[in-house]
């Protein structure tokens, strides 16, 4: 397995990876996938990644700042996305684990995650990468009629911040 950045070469496959992840009604709050330009212009440039073998895309990781404030420009969410085929396999940890050392790389001093509760996988993946839980959020959000809890994670740099 390979971790490389993700380009807009990748997008196809992110975007279909990312439309799994909705479907399973755990991933995310998103209804749709937005189209390469708008995700672009969301997440940082510098703290993407795509996993991939035999040249295909087994899963994505990216970081949006939470804020535009200055204060917070250290502070970024983790969105970690595995193809359905390729889970159990190590791929979300390998992916968490390079978005971690590239935001050293780039003054980050805080990542945090939003994870529903019943994604158990990807609470487990963010822990044993250093992350916390701070909390959960309850009934933060309305999905399809129904209140939903997202259990709120964030890793402190041990090198950056301090």
């Amino acid at each position: 397995m390979n971790i490389t950045a993700l380009t807009v070469k990748h997008w196809p496959d992110v975007k279909k990876i990312y439309e799994e992840g909705i479907a399973s009604g755990n991933a995310t709050f998103q209804t749709a996938a937005p189209e390469w330009e708008e995700w672009n212009s969301a997440h940082l440039v510098n703290c993407r990644f795509v996993a991939t073998e035999n040249n295909e895309v087994l899963g994505w990781a990216a970081l949006t700042p939470v804020s535009g404030r200055c204060v917070y420009a250290g502070v970024a969410e983790v969105s970690v996305y595995v193809a359905a085929a390729a889970r159990s396999k190590g791929v979300g940890k390998q992916l968490l684990r390079a978005l971690v050392n590239e935001s050293e790389q780039h003054n980050l001093w805080t990542l945090q995650a939003g994870i529903f509760p019943e994604n158990i996988a990807s609470i487990k993946i963010h822990e044993a990468s250093g992350f916390r839980i701070v909390g959960t959020r309850e009934k933060i959000g309305n999905m399809n009629g129904i209140w939903r809890d997202t259990v709120l994670l964030e890793r402190r740099s041990p090198v950056i911040g301090l």
